[in-house]
């Protein structure tokens, strides 16, 4: 195997173009690094320092590394910054998703996996549901959007491919190495902020002061194992990559505090533009392969305060 993982400067993409050098595996990074740190990308592994919005770029290091694999993970993924400025997401989500795809397969490659999203592409799941994925998608965001516009592309294009394709749709995905300096990674956030003494934002569900929205939260080893059952198996159409389990921002504050020793210096905040209340994910037709979601919650918040303690 030859893997090109875009946005593998990235969170996830760096976990997993690092478990690929373990693993024997020749392996590439393609980032632009405005959001990915060149300091993610281990010895051994090529960096192309390119933005899939440039087909030309793309079609150059595909062809100087010559993949076998592709794992589409280079994407916008704040809510927030999708909403202020939806013709950036679309641009690097769908537009940018295309040129990788349509590269990859004018390439010759033979697998790709593409990172979608299941924690805003449903839209709210009721209280004591999880979503499958044969539920409807009903973004809220543009974020949403795009992804679900792309999976549109993969439906339609899939049967004129040579290659095959599997969509992985990740929850809210957490662990060391997350940015905190966005929106989209609150244990990130709460980590760094916590251990800093510094104040910090708790956005509600419905009304300043209620215990936040509810997710599900996966650590990023079990989402790399994912990656790597999709590109080990045929794995056709779209995956919940999700621990089943939905949890409150004030359960994850309290859980970063536990682990950090630090009390929090919390400022209740109104609901964000684009925020779901509710999204839980179903996995269990990953869990019927045999992948499980292997790291605790709290012990993976435990490691992710650790990884954060260390660079603060």
């Amino acid at each position: 195997m030859r893997l090109l993982v875009t946005g593998g400067a990235g969170f996830i993409g760096s976990h997993l173009v690092s478990t690929a050098l373990g693993r024997g595996i020749t392996v590439a990074a393609l980032d632009d690094l405005s959001t990915g740190r060149r300091a993610n990308v281990p010895d051994g592994a090529h960096l192309f320092e390119t933005d899939v919005r440039d087909r030309a770029a793309v079609r150059a290091a595909v062809a100087a590394f010559r993949p076998t694999h592709v794992a589409h993970l280079a994407a916008q993924s704040s809510v927030k910054v999708s909403v202020d400025d939806p013709v950036l997401d679309a641009a690097v989500n769908l537009v940018g998703g295309l040129n990788v795809l349509l590269e990859a397969e004018a390439a010759g490659v033979e697998k790709f996996i593409f990172s979608s999203t299941g924690g805003a592409l449903y839209g709210d799941v009721p209280e004591g549901q999880r979503a499958a994925e044969t539920w409807a998608m009903q973004p809220k965001s543009p974020y949403a959007a795009s992804k679900a516009a792309f999976e549109g592309y993969l439906d339609l294009l899939g049967t004129g491919l040579a290659m095959r394709t599997t969509t992985l749709r990740f929850a809210n995905v957490y662990g060391p190495r997350q940015d905190p300096h966005g929106e989209a990674g609150v244990v990130a956030i709460f980590s760094e902020r916590v251990l800093r003494g510094q104040g910090l934002k708790l956005f509600a569900r419905r009304t300043p002061g209620d215990p936040g929205c509810v997710r599900d939260y996966v650590h990023v080893a079990d989402v790399v194992a994912a990656c790597f059952f999709a590109l080990e198996n045929p794995a056709p159409g779209a995956w919940n990559v999700a621990s089943g389990v939905g949890r409150t921002t004030q359960a994850v504050l309290d859980a970063v505090v536990a682990a950090a020793g630090h009390p929090a210096h919390v400022e209740p905040a109104p609901t964000r533009p684009g925020d779901l209340e509710v999204s839980v994910l179903d996995p269990a037709r990953l869990e019927s392969t045999g992948w499980r979601a292997r790291v605790g919650f709290e012990d993976g918040i435990a490691e992710t305060v650790r990884w954060f303690a260390a660079r603060t």
